[in-house]
């Protein structure tokens, strides 16, 4: 795609990024930005957010942050207000907010570990749907919305069961609210990228035996960089996926396509 088709891709838009404070929210709130759309940075971190803001405006676009924890209906829903008194309306969102949890076998999670994944990745994401589409709703106009899930979405994984199952629970809101929708021009879907370099990535893998066992079941060989999310986050949302709704995009290195024969 050319430059000058990436600067006016969604020229106009206004667009919420949860998580917006690191790592592929970040990315994808500067590439939005860049892409010519007045984006809403929402994350609980203020002083990186208000990084992420600092990068949109070095690059000539136009953001601000709001603090938000997506748990809480309350943030939520402010959040949203926020969104439309500050830019007049909201055409796209992309609910990253996330977090690893605790991995322990089940026997060992707590409640209260379970209880803060669940609400943060599943919950969270459920919330931002609820008032966004409202919001939608109201303005008439249709509008995008992209979903985190993962690889984890998709299977099961020892000592990760309360992330899977958040993850899991992301892919059904996704096709359910896709399906509630799309006769009022809502697309929703959901993408599940595999491991990436990010911040979490660091703490799950970073221990040089974990993280060559992790690359070791990519068969592309490597994990993946931020931008390549944030490179579907935009098409997704953009006119170009125009008639796709309540789809989960995996952008995984080859991981979901089965084992990785070892090298020969």
């Amino acid at each position: 795609m050319s430059t000058q088709i990436m600067e006016t891709e969604l020229q106009d838009k206004v667009a919420i990024i949860t998580g917006g404070t690191s790592g592929i929210g970040r990315e994808t709130a500067v590439l939005f930005a860049g892409a010519g759309a007045k984006v809403v940075v929402a994350g609980r971190r203020e002083n990186e957010g208000n990084e992420t803001v600092s990068l949109i405006e070095a690059g000539g676009g136009i953001g601000c942050f709001v603090q938000t924890d997506v748990s809480k209906a309350g943030d939520v829903e402010e959040l949203v207000k926020k969104t439309v008194a500050t830019y007049g309306k909201l055409d796209l969102a992309f609910n990253n907010a996330g977090i690893e949890g605790e991995w322990v076998p089940i026997v060992e999670q707590t409640e209260e570990s379970w209880d803060q994944t669940i609400d943060i990745n599943l919950k969270g994401v459920w919330l931002c749907l609820k008032y966004e589409i409202q919001q939608m709703l109201t303005q008439g106009s249709g509008g995008a919305i992209v979903n985190m899930s993962s690889i984890c979405g998709h299977i099961g994984a020892a000592t990760a069961a309360t992330y899977c199952a958040s993850k899991h629970g992301v892919r059904a809101l996704t096709k359910s609210a896709a399906l509630e929708y799309a006769r009022v021009g809502i697309r929703v879907n959901d993408v599940c990228p595999g491991g990436i370099e990010t911040p979490m990535a660091d703490r799950l893998f970073g221990e040089p035996e974990v993280h060559e066992y992790t690359v070791g079941m990519h068969p592309l060989g490597r994990l993946g960089k931020p931008h390549e999310i944030a490179d579907a986050v935009l098409w997704m949302c953009s006119d170009r996926a125009s008639n796709m709704t309540g789809q989960s995009l995996s952008i995984d290195g080859g991981f979901l396509a089965g084992p990785n024969p070892p090298e020969a």
